[in-house]
């Protein structure tokens, strides 16, 4: 066969592959859509099951569709519940929003929202989905600290009252949310580290680069106790609903939209200690250990007593 001839047929063999390399991707995009409406139909069935539920144990409300416990649930429950003139949320530590506590809200509830993470790769990827053209979501690529974290929420036109505030960053979330004055959300939504156990009121010391994936201490060592977070948010003017049922994240409600019949839950009883393991060995493997040997893994390192400071 001729040099030209063969040529042709490899640029014809090119792009044929091409052609079916796309229709792959194209098809495989339209299940993942697929399975995305199915999450959200399900949750939307949740939420009417459970709609008829007095019971204010968060756990009782509690299921999943983009969360990554029962977060989803338990938000629903509470926007039922609570008066919320400004359906704006903002949420930081999302990674690439494909699990958040934020999502559902927006999609089901079309709240607004403004998320922040410290990957620019994960900014662009929400900024190429179709989520982020078809709601009011905006996504900032921003490293989120004590120190920048108002003038952010300034940036971005989210001041005063709003709905939600969710923090999730593995490190300074103590101090970052000491440090918010610009906004007053009506719920606000803050992990915990359960290793501190339920009488301690300490948190990590403030190091605004602090990196738990990159730090030298042992990967469970971030964050701050329950306890240490009542205290901050009865300061603020928030009371302690509970947590969720692994032991992940605690809510509070802004004082003035308390339900009447709402009883006020001390950190003592509504602590919950988490069944999953987090330590990792030199070659990064997960070590399966008991909370008690890592909670003696972390209450040896420099902490804060958070009763200590003003």
């Amino acid at each position: 066969m001729p040099l030209f001839r063969k040529i042709k047929s490899f640029k014809t063999f090119l792009n044929s592959s091409d052609s079916r390399l796309r229709a792959i991707e194209e098809r495989q995009y339209k299940l993942l859509e697929r399975v995305e409406h199915i999450q959200e139909a399900l949750g939307r069935v949740e939420a009417r099951q459970l709609r008829a539920s007095d019971s204010w144990d968060l756990k009782d409300h509690e299921y999943r569709v983009f969360s990554q416990w029962g977060e989803d649930g338990i938000i629903q429950f509470l926007i039922r519940n609570l008066a919320i003139e400004n359906k704006i949320f903002v949420e930081f530590g999302v990674e690439d929003y494909a699990q958040s506590n934020t999502r559902f809200l927006l999609i089901n509830d079309n709240w607004h929202g403004l998320v922040f993470d410290s990957n620019g790769e994960n900014i662009a990827k929400i900024k190429n989905t179709a989520l982020y053209s078809l709601y009011d979501l905006a996504a900032v690529h921003a490293f989120v600290t004590a120190d920048n974290i108002n003038q952010l929420l300034k940036e971005n036109s989210v001041k005063g009252d709003i709905g939600l505030l969710s923090i999730d960053i593995d490190g300074n979330d103590f101090w970052v949310w000491r440090a918010i004055d610009v906004i007053r959300p009506v719920i606000v939504i803050i992990e915990y580290n359960h290793r501190f156990g339920p009488d301690a009121a300490v948190t990590v010391p403030y190091d605004e680069s602090f990196n738990r994936w990159r730090s030298s201490q042992p990967l469970v060592y971030f964050g701050a106790s329950l306890k240490a977070l009542c205290l901050l948010a009865e300061r603020k003017g928030y009371v302690f609903l509970g947590c969720n049922s692994n032991g992940v994240n605690a809510f509070f409600v802004r004082m003035d939209r308390k339900p009447k019949h709402f009883s006020p839950v001390s950190p003592e009883e509504g602590f919950v200690v988490g069944n999953f393991s987090e330590l990792r060995d030199e070659h990064y493997k997960i070590i399966k250990s008991e909370p008690e040997v890592e909670r003696r893994t972390v209450l040896n390192l420099p902490l804060i007593d958070v009763t200590s400071l003003d």
